[in-house]
């Protein structure tokens, strides 16, 4: 039987967990999401977890699909979505999507790229499935913290087993696309005591 991921593990809790450490930040980046959800849309999410932010975009678009690694945080979405009939549960892995190019009107990913080895190869592979004229939403925790400082954030997840592989700040972030050829990336921040940084790219 495959070993239980660290995932699986805090599925039960991770609601709890972030609402009370983070509540304003963890709803408010569902909400600034899902803002750019249009009733005809075609969405996409990947790295849904319990379906903080499914829920939103549920309520929004004409179907979601709605996507984790973990089979447990899929179960939990499952839970808290019972009640949206417009909603495909299924387990994906964001750096290898077995979906076809433009696929989705809206591709989403919440507060998963900093947590990845190569984050780059993630955005490029959200960027695929994306239709032309489409939008990539990406809501990514932002450290309030500077050079020499741990990261806040980080260090308590660290407790339950959670690495980040990368501390953004909100430069860097705007940096990260750059990189990536947005430099004009459309950024909005969800304020709460470690605030997160909603990024948009425009698909041409």
């Amino acid at each position: 039987m495959k070993s239980k991921t660290v995932w699986d593990r805090v599925s039960p809790i991770y609601d709890i967990f972030e609402r009370v450490f983070n509540g304003k930040a963890y709803s408010g980046m569902a909400e600034k999401a899902a803002e750019y959800i249009d009733p005809c849309d075609d969405v996409l999410e990947c790295a849904c977890g319990t379906g903080a932010i499914s829920i939103r975009l549920a309520k929004k678009a004409r179907r979601l699909t709605a996507t984790d690694m973990s089979a447990d945080m899929l179960r939990q979405c499952g839970k808290n979505l019972k009640s949206c009939y417009n909603v495909r549960l299924r387990r994906a892995d964001i750096t290898a999507l077995k979906v076809r190019d433009s696929s989705f009107d809206k591709v989403v990913a919440g507060n998963v790229i900093h947590l990845l080895d190569d984050p780059k190869a993630a955005v490029s592979e959200l960027l695929r499935v994306c239709r032309p004229g489409g939008k990539v939403i990406i809501p990514t925790y932002i450290s309030i913290q500077r050079k020499n400082h741990g990261g806040l954030i980080s260090g308590v997840f660290s407790c339950i087993g959670i690495r980040f592989k990368n501390d953004f700040t909100l430069e860097s972030y705007r940096q990260f696309f750059a990189d990536m050829g947005f430099p004009d990336a459309e950024i909005t921040v969800a304020e709460g005591v470690y605030p997160c940084a909603v990024a948009v790219l425009d698909k041409k």
